[in-house]
């Protein structure tokens, strides 16, 4: 079978009048879920991403995407610190409250880790980082941060697939 083998189920070129179908196959990509949160010039801000990876060791490093049409952008283009949150499969509630309102976290409980950056309970894991980069990436910049500070609980995963939540259990 060759690259350009006709065998799925359907294939396009991706381009503007394709954008939906595009989003689509992006998500048959299963992913993890986490909250990204910052200080923000009217308090804490969140946004869900699940465009997070690590990236180095050493340095220590992870990345992560936000769409530079979003409304939360300006606050995380100024942020010099961050916390990312990997999130548990129960905290599916907590991950809808911070996709519909950046704000969500003035009525969640949390802490404060370096530069302010808001932080989360009960997360599989948790990275505060601060600034390390940006680059340009089309619609969106990715966010490079130098972890400083690293906690870690225990649970079963929150996941991502083709738009719908779900979880992957511990071995």
């Amino acid at each position: 079978m060759n690259a350009h083998s006709t065998d799925m189920a359907r294939m396009f070129a991706p381009g503007e009048a394709d954008t939906r179908l595009l989003r689509d196959a992006y998500g048959r990509f299963a992913t993890g879920v986490t909250i990204v949160t910052c200080d923000g010039a009217d308090g804490p801000v969140c946004i869900t991403a699940n465009s997070f990876s690590s990236l180095s060791l050493d340095p220590p490093l992870v990345m992560w995407a936000v769409d530079r049409g979003s409304r939360r952008f300006p606050h995380f283009d100024r942020a010099g610190h961050f916390a990312v949150h990997v999130l548990s499969a129960e905290q599916g509630d907590l991950c809808q409250a911070c996709a519909r309102d950046a704000q969500a976290l003035r009525r969640i409980e949390h802490g404060n880790g370096f530069g302010g950056a808001p932080l989360l309970a009960d997360c599989l894991a948790r990275f505060e980082c601060e600034r390390y980069s940006v680059h340009e990436a089309g619609d969106h910049v990715i966010v490079v941060g130098k972890v400083l500070r690293v906690g870690m609980g225990q649970g079963d995963a929150l996941t991502f697939f083709a738009g719908k939540f779900g979880q992957v259990a511990q071995p």
